[in-house]
Order: structure tokens, then C-alpha cells, then sequence
């Protein structure tokens, strides 16, 4: 999957490649020259960020799946408790 930038936000991309360009390595790009290094990036580096992000998504829904019976607990078997606290949805108590 190639990252894709919309007519805007390519656009303020470029201005910033070329910004970049200007002041750090004292360059001139012209928006033509700009496009392509940002074309560049998007497919051979955007993709190594992308991927980090899919799997520190999937590392963060791992754990919160993991610790699904943990995040909601509905205490069983509370018709007959005289406070109603017990009704109410808690954290499991730790076993």
C-alpha cells in the first residue's frame, strides 16, 4: 500500500522540501524538483514508517485483547446483595 497525500497536503509538502532544501543545504528547488524528492520518500521511506505504525498498532490491540476480562467485569450473582454497589461494572478483582 503506497502512502497517498491529498492536492493539499502534497502541495504543503512541497513548500516544505523546498523550505528545507533553502535553509539546511542552502539549495534552490524548484517545485518540479521538490515533487520528486517528495515522490522519493513516499515510496521508499513512507513505507518503513507505515509499517512501524501497523505493528505498534498491533502490538497495542494485543495487549488491550489480552487484557480484555480485565478492562470490564459484571460481578455475577447479585440479585440477593443487600448494597447495590455490586451491580455496578468494575475492574475483575485480581485472583
Amino acid at each position: 500500500m503506497s502512502v497517498s497525500l491529498s492536492k493539499e497536503q502534497k502541495a504543503e509538502v512541497i513548500g516544505s522540501i523546498r523550505r528545507f532544501f533553502s535553509e539546511k543545504l542552502e539549495l534552490e528547488l524548484s517545485e518540479l524538483q521538490a515533487g520528486f524528492v517528495l515522490e522519493y520518500f513516499l515510496s521508499e521511506i513512507a513505507p518503513l514508517a507505515y509499517n512501524e505504525g501497523i505493528a505498534d498498532a498491533q502490538k497495542c490491540l494485543i495487549r488491550l485483547a489480552e487484557d480484555l476480562p480485565g478492562t470490564r467485569f459484571q460481578e455475577p450473582l447479585t440479585y440477593w446483595d443487600v448494597d447495590d454497589k455490586s451491580q455496578k461494572v468494575r475492574r475483575k478483582p485480581d485472583c
